[in-house]
């Protein structure tokens, strides 16, 4: 008998008695699914923020922003600069002439809807022209605000969980009252989370004169954006920083991406360390189980090397097992999840997502769990004494 049928044949007499060890084994692989479980819901969060900034941006569209600021919120644009952005190469033109989109973002507060707690909500000043900039936005109820009036429309996640907010409700922020005449939906991205008005209304209820946060161009093609840039940042009067749309967007999730992926390598690091000791109990008791029966083995002529691969097989098989339960149930109770964060200190809702990336992952960090917690009780396996192991029991 080859090396290879040595090695089935201890494998399957192995896997045969795993119903005499059932007890053991449920704990490593329980011990697996729970840590599975635990960092893929966590990773989740950052890839379901991820694909909702992901979704806001596009390639094809620009975002200009003073110089030195690093969002619309601080970020101050004076004057009428949209003219000269329009005469940049690569924007695209209709009817009407460039198609530009200039926005001043402030942030109100307001209830949440549930727990009442207080949340920073943005509030978004925009033109006719953002339609067409901002092309996934779409509204869903009643109707788009009127130009000059105390309009709004609020995004679909916004009217979920806010206060005040829904279609017909009267919005008061400050000494202002504004009436909500339609909600929108940009497919599942950012603006879900925002409230949009006409940006004179916006400018002249916060004192912010002519003055807007950012200008959004849209581009001829992803392309045109090395010159549309080139063209504006090289202007020495405008003093303008001009970034991708979707450059933007992620790096707005950079910090939250950062921080989750820390604790999720921490949780990681703490809970596989306890899987694989319970993995290394379970694998020396099973050891110390078939010890006769090792030893029969090496004494009738099998190798060292197929009663190791047979522990460690034992281990990886667990920890496939728990590594598929645990991303099963991650899937089962978070994929889609809805939750919220903050971004640039507004709330942003988006969905946990529990992607296949997210599920190899897991499964793979099970299986290296498994072998890590095999090494020592094969090693110990294949070094017992055949004599004496013989002559126990």
């Amino acid at each position: 008998m080859n090396v290879l049928e040595q090695l089935v044949a201890v494998s399957l007499m192995n896997f045969h008695n795993l119903g005499r060890r059932l007890d053991s084994s449920l704990v490593a692989v329980i011990g697996f699914a729970g840590v599975v479980l635990v960092v893929v819901a966590i990773l989740s969060i950052r890839a379901g923020f991820h694909a909702t900034l992901a979704i806001t941006g596009s390639p094809d569209v620009a975002i200009v922003l003073r110089g030195g600021a690093g969002s619309e919120l601080n970020s101050v644009i004076i004057g009428n600069k949209s003219f000269t952005v329009g005469q940049a190469p690569g924007v695209a033109q209709d009817q009407n002439g460039a198609i530009l989109s200039p926005e001043l973002l402030v942030e109100i507060n307001l209830k949440k809807r549930g727990n009442g707690l207080p949340s920073n909500v943005s509030f978004r000043g925009v033109t006719a022209d953002a339609f067409k900039v901002h092309s996934k936005v779409h509204i869903v109820a009643g109707r788009v605000f009127s130009p000059g009036m105390n309009e709004v429309i609020v995004g679909a996640d916004a009217a979920r969980l806010f206060d005040g907010v829904r279609f017909g409700d009267v919005l008061q922020t400050g000494r202002y009252h504004w009436k909500v005449v339609g909600i929108f939906d940009d497919g599942g991205g950012l603006h879900n989370s925002e409230i949009w008005t006409s940006l004179p209304v916006l400018q002249g209820a916060y004192n912010r004169g002519n003055s807007v946060g950012a200008i959004y161009a849209k581009l001829t093609s992803a392309d045109a954006f090395p010159a549309f840039q080139q063209f504006l940042e090289h202007d020495p009067q405008l003093n303008v920083s001009v970034q991708r749309e979707s450059d933007y967007f992620a790096a707005q999730a950079e910090s939250l991406s950062l921080f989750i992926g820390i604790v999720g390598a921490i949780l990681a690091v703490l809970m596989g360390g306890g899987a694989v000791f319970g993995a290394i109990n379970t694998m020396y008791t099973a050891v110390a189980a078939r010890t006769q029966e090792i030893a029969m083995l090496r004494a009738l002529g099998f190798g060292r090397a197929p009663v190791l691969c047979s522990v460690v097989f034992e281990a990886l098989l667990l920890g496939f097992v728990g590594g598929v339960g645990g991303g099963v149930l991650a899937y089962l109770l978070f994929n889609g999840f809805e939750a919220s964060t903050y971004s640039s200190l507004a709330v942003i809702a988006f969905h946990f997502a529990v992607t296949p990336h997210l599920l190899a992952w897991g499964l793979a960090y099970a299986l290296m769990m498994g072998l890590l917690g095999s090494i020592l009780p094969a090693v110990r396996a294949v070094r017992l004494p055949i004599a004496a192991s013989l002559r126990q029991g």
